[in-house]
């Protein structure tokens, strides 16, 4: 038997208990995220919705929270025709759309078009680009390019040549790849064939306030900035990462790009005017970028800065571009803090993520309640 509801047995529910309700604010909110946690109908138009449901809030006093779509279902108020509570949420549609493309992009010999991506996943190519990197954090363009950079690594390693490794993912011809390979590998493909061998890596280390630094540049530029407290464990990471380079010890003129690293550093308000070696897939990239353009003195949350590269959903992806970066300082990872102002993990440690806030002005505008996100 359906259950009639009737306003005054919502309002022995409302108003009280229903504002009280942390569900309640989500659904102000209009959270995509509480879609299918739970729904909500209201007395007075006789429907029923998901959290984010589009339409304007309702008066608290006429809202019952249901903790199922059964529940919802037994007012015998009928589905809101806005949010469409009885199908999948409209985030569930787009993520079930993109994977869809993925798999077309994967399957793909080439690159295929974003009209013709839009059109075999049945949407406009406007609302599908949208969508697309509302959920990978990428374009379908950028993940395309990812994609087959995935498959050039695969087959440099696999024994394969080069040539065809280059034709294996989908490049008519080798000068259109040679365009892009040194950008895409961070090295030549012969060099990343043989696990980097004949890269030269030059490196210095040296002290600071926040202990040990090590530099490291390539012939593009500066490749690793790294800070611990053992010369010899950061010595061992760079050959981590290099391990078939040549690493190459200071001269007198590198030292001097060393020192001025040192002072940007200590005074990162100063700058660093050095090129730099960014080797990362093109999601991370795009996260370091992000990094660099938060000013010395101002801090983002990792929900701001996945906000601002156009992917919010992506905060996990964000919170893991930030833990890979190879350059302290110079790409400012420390500059990403919780939602709270919290400090929290850092590559090289907490203590000298705070030391550097401070340094930076940055935790005593906070406190100040000044140019935060």
């Amino acid at each position: 038997m359906v259950r009639a509801t009737t306003p005054e047995t919502a309002r022995r529910q409302a108003p009280h208990s229903i504002v009280s309700d942390p569900r309640w604010a989500r659904v102000l909110g209009r959270d995509r995220t509480a879609d299918g946690l739970f729904w909500y109908s209201v007395v007075t138009t006789g429907i029923y919705c998901r959290p984010s449901c589009p339409s304007r809030a309702a008066n608290p006093i006429n809202v019952q929270l249901h903790d199922t779509l059964a529940d919802a279902k037994t007012t015998g108020f009928r589905p809101c025709k806005r949010c469409h509570p009885d199908g999948p949420s409209t985030d569930a549609e787009n993520a079930a759309i993109v994977a869809r493309a993925c798999r077309l992009i994967e399957q793909s010999e080439g690159e295929p078009s974003l009209n013709a991506l839009a059109t075999a996943v049945g949407r406009s190519a406007s609302h599908f680009h949208r969508s697309f990197k509302a959920v990978t954090g990428l374009t379908p363009k950028a993940y395309a390019a990812a994609h087959r950079a995935g498959k050039i690594r695969d087959g440099l390693v696999s024994g394969g040549s080069v040539t065809e490794a280059i034709y294996d993912a989908g490049y008519n011809s080798s000068g259109r790849f040679y365009e892009k390979s040194t950008n895409m590998l961070g090295m030549t493909p012969t060099q990343f064939k043989t696990g980097g061998a004949n890269e030269e890596i030059r490196f210095a280390l040296g002290q600071t306030s926040l202990g040990a630094i090590l530099v490291a540049s390539s012939k593009k530029g500066v490749a690793s900035i790294l800070l611990g407290d053992d010369p010899d464990a950061l010595l061992r990471q760079l050959q981590d990462r290099f391990p078939k380079a040549t690493l190459i010890g200071a001269d007198k003129d590198y030292e001097a790009l060393v020192a001025r690293v040192v002072g940007f550093v200590e005074a990162p308000q100063m700058g660093l005017d050095l090129p730099l070696d960014v080797r990362g897939t093109a999601f991370q990239r795009r996260v370091w970028q992000a990094l660099q353009e938060i000013p010395v003195g101002q801090t983002v949350s990792y929900v701001e800065l996945a906000r601002r590269i156009g992917s919010p959903k992506a905060v996990r992806a964000v919170a893991g571009a930030c833990a890979a970066n190879n350059l302290a300082v110079a790409i400012p990872c420390h500059r990403v803090v919780r939602n709270d102002g919290a400090l929290s993990g850092y590559a090289w440690g907490v203590e000298r993520k705070k030391v550097l806030l401070d340094r930076e002005g940055a935790r005593t505008a906070r406190a100040a309640g000044l140019a935060y996100d």
